[in-house]
């Protein structure tokens, strides 16, 4: 982690970095998740990730119940960040993708930022509608996280490890269940949405309906595999946050498709 903060943890510093790429984890997920993503991303960027309380180093602080109050915490640090003249490209997976729209929203609203654009990914846009049922009962958790394919079966069988985990993840899905976005909020800063072709949360639809909520440019890549399909593609999925984050303004060449 940084000396600054117990909020981020530095996957990678280089010397000259073209774009500062910070990761904001899943439900229940922690800062490590994404530390293999640093194998693949290009050599010329930063690379760090969020660590919310309640899990590894931070396992004995106090967890934040609601997907605002992640937000909230982070904005101060990623202020910090685009004070430098490195490009910001804020990324998150799942609930964090709506940990880091939240935070690029409050980000955005209290001063422009001219070099931050937003990655989302496994996440259904604000605007559509909820059908979904979340998960209630701790087993009905830990069901549903490895029916999504977030963990490994014997991590939930093994009592050790479960009771570790578990009271981040229960208060994660209670914060995502809670959360309840402004249907029509619009960052001015360019989106990249990522999604899984058989994700059984976020349809195509559901996913394309980001570009909603950008003014600026917008752009959508689909990946074969479920809601977990970046795990599964991490150098397709780098080299392509990695040319969004190079393209102009963070978004798409003009020949890019929506």
């Amino acid at each position: 982690m940084t000396g600054r903060d117990r909020w981020i943890r530095e996957l990678r510093r280089v010397g000259q970095p073209a774009a500062h790429v910070v990761f904001c984890p899943h439900a229940g997920g922690a800062a490590s998740f994404f530390a293999p993503f640093t194998r693949h991303f290009p050599a010329g960027f930063d690379l760090s990730a969020v660590q919310y309380p309640g899990r590894q180093e931070r396992l004995d602080e106090p967890l934040v119940p609601t997907v605002e109050g992640l937000a909230g915490h982070l904005v101060p640090i990623l202020r910090r960040f685009t004070a430098t003249a490195v490009p910001l490209v804020l990324f998150g997976h799942s609930m964090g993708a709506s940990v880091a729209f939240e935070a690029a929203l409050r980000l955005v609203a209290e001063e422009p930022v001219a070099q931050c654009s937003l990655v989302v990914s496994g996440r259904a846009a604000p605007s559509v509608p909820r059908t979904h049922v979340y998960a209630a009962t701790d087993q009905e958790i830990l069901d549903d996280l490895v029916k999504l394919g977030g963990t490994q079966a014997e991590f939930v069988r093994d009592p050790e490890i479960r009771d570790l985990f578990l009271p981040a993840l229960r208060n994660d899905y209670g914060a995502v269940a809670r959360y309840r976005p402004t249907g029509e909020a619009a960052l001015d800063a360019p989106l990249l949405c990522l999604t899984g072709e058989r994700d059984p949360r976020v349809s195509p639809e559901a996913a394309a309906a980001w570009k909603n909520h950008t003014s600026a440019e917008f752009r959508m890549e689909s990946f074969p595999g479920g809601h977990f399909f970046l795990a599964e593609h991490r150098e397709t999925v780098a080299r392509a946050v990695a040319d969004w984050a190079e393209s102009p303004r963070g978004g798409p060449s003009p020949a890019a498709g929506t």
